[in-house]
């Protein structure tokens, strides 16, 4: 699937969702969440897909909401519209069955950083940049500090959110906002790896822990197991689950229900 602001390309086991408006470095107006939200549902659903790769054409990851946009809203139903859009499109990453990831070259600015932050895995290259410099703008980052916050801790998000001072990818390691940094020439070699990973295990069991884990993130210890411990006894039963551990105690590659073809190795 191809259209003007979102790009698709299904190679299974894995999804390419490309956010494809360079000139304006990628911004999320409302019509490209809007557009993404529905690729990242409909990508989700299919079978064949393991993984979600979410990526940014042209020079940068994406650079935030389209403030020229922003610039034509005089009243606060169309701003409610386009800021629950931008909550409703974080919260489908997390609802998605399968992980998605983002792959990060570039700046990621405002709502951009808020998407990496969203993300379940991320991993960018050494170029790259991220930044919440909303207060500069008279506008402070108050979604994006949403996820911020629960990537980085309170004293980092705060930081970014109150100083608007970009840290470059080694700092976005060490604080827990990325995964892997990687050289330039390095970085689909570094998605491919987290998607065969994830690719070889069954997609069901994968949904069920996704799932799980967002659930459980935020309540306290005895909350989180109170919501684990079903979710596990459940999974326990599930199909996957006895061939899993009938395979292991058998000494043979598991057979998943939902068998897909491997991602193919890059060289």
């Amino acid at each position: 699937m191809t259209d003007q602001l979102v790009t698709v390309a299904i190679e299974p086991p894995v999804a390419f969702v490309t956010l494809n408006n360079p000139s304006k470095r990628n911004a999320l107006s409302l019509e490209m969440m809007q557009t993404l939200t529905d690729a990242l549902r409909n990508a989700g659903t299919r079978p064949d897909v393991a993984a979600i790769v979410l990526a940014g054409s042209g020079t940068a990851f994406s650079a935030g909401h389209d403030l020229s946009e922003m610039q034509t809203i005089d009243n606060e139903t169309s701003f409610d519209e386009l800021f629950n859009a931008c909550v409703v499109l974080m919260q489908t990453i997390h609802d998605v069955e399968v992980p998605v990831i983002a792959r990060v070259h570039g700046m990621a600015t405002a709502a951009g950083c808020q998407l990496v932050a969203a993300c379940d895995l991320a991993v960018c290259n050494e170029s790259a940049r991220f930044a919440t410099p909303g207060v500069n703008i008279g506008l402070f980052c108050s979604t994006p500090m949403v996820p911020l916050s629960r990537a980085v801790g309170r004293k980092r998000a705060l930081e970014m959110l109150l100083t608007a001072h970009p840290i470059d990818a080694v700092t976005a390691l060490e604080w827990g906002l990325v995964n892997r940094v990687v050289p330039d020439d390095q970085l689909d070699i570094a998605v491919d790896e987290f998607v065969a990973a994830i690719a070889r295990s069954s997609r069901d069991v994968v949904a069920i822990g996704k799932r799980a884990f967002w659930q459980q993130i935020d309540a306290t210890e005895a909350g989180a197991y109170a919501i684990t411990a079903p979710i596990m006894a459940t999974n326990a039963l599930h199909a996957d689950a006895r061939e899993g551990i009938d395979a292991f105690l058998a000494k043979r590659p598991p057979k998943w229900s939902n068998s897909r073809p491997p991602i193919a190795a890059t060289s």
